[in-house]
């Protein structure tokens, strides 16, 4: 496949995306904190759109994958920033695939710009994580720490190198958190939860749904699925999920 083409932003970040032709609704994937569009749910939707002649898009926000900038620079609205700006070269509605943090991401799209979303799924969604899940978490020589020098040194389960959780990222996702007041959903949506999910816990799912409105919102708990989800049996949910919510737009794609 040939490299990544690039967007800039409105606030001057290069954005690495792919994009690939086909009938709307086209269908946009955004991926989790610290992941990239290399990964498998994202390709893996790649392949099954192009099969089916859907457009698709993947990409990467900045500090992430090919994309200009320093991840421990950014911040959940600089990566609202950079979904919108790679929205922006889609036509009509999308439907969103969010994972993790891009569950997340995609509430906030639905939300500001629900003329741009014709349905939504998420998989292991992590809505308000950085108050909820890691300041939450952290005791009270981290958070002081955080507040005296401004970032924090965290290891990780996925990579030797520890990741950086900065002050910043935890003061401005404060302004994005979409739990503590209404949130109706404009469209269809489907919210996919893994029981074995280790970083996202399956009463994340639940609060998410019991928080929401809309008018057809439904949650699949897959027993022993992990934070991954992405064995075959899950990747064939979130495809059967994006059919879905598609189904319901007019005009669909068909096959």
């Amino acid at each position: 496949m040939s490299g990544p083409e690039f967007v800039t932003t409105p606030q001057g970040r290069r954005i690495a995306h792919h994009r690939t032709p086909g009938r709307g609704p086209g269908v946009v994937f955004l991926g989790g904190f610290r992941s990239d569009m290399e990964g498998t749910k994202a390709t893996h939707l790649e392949a099954w759109a192009r099969a089916r002649g859907r457009a698709f898009l993947r990409f990467d926000y900045s500090g992430h994958g090919q994309s200009s900038g320093a991840f421990e620079d950014g911040c959940i609205g600089d990566w609202l920033e950079d979904a919108r700006a790679a929205l922006s070269l889609t036509e009509g509605p999308q439907v969103l695939v969010g994972s993790s943090m891009g569950g997340w991401i995609a509430l906030l799209i639905a939300r500001d710009w629900p003329q741009k979303v014709a349905g939504l799924v998420t998989v292991a969604a992590a809505p308000d994580f950085t108050e909820d899940g890691m300041w939450a978490g952290f005791d009270e020589g981290q958070r002081r720490a955080l507040r005296e020098r401004g970032r924090l040194e965290i290891p990780s389960d996925y990579s030797d190198a520890p990741y950086v959780v900065t002050r910043r990222l935890i003061e401005e996702g404060r302004q994005r958190l979409v739990l503590r007041s209404p949130l109706t959903l404009p469209c269809p949506a489907r919210f996919l939860q893994g029981t074995a999910d280790a970083d996202v816990a399956p009463a994340v799912a639940l609060r998410l749904l019991d928080h929401v409105g809309g008018d057809d919102v439904r949650l699949t708990l897959v027993k022993g699925a992990d934070h991954r989800f992405s064995t075959p049996a899950c990747l064939a949910l979130i495809e059967q999920s994006v059919e879905e919510v598609s189904a319901a737009v007019p005009g669909r794609a068909e096959g």
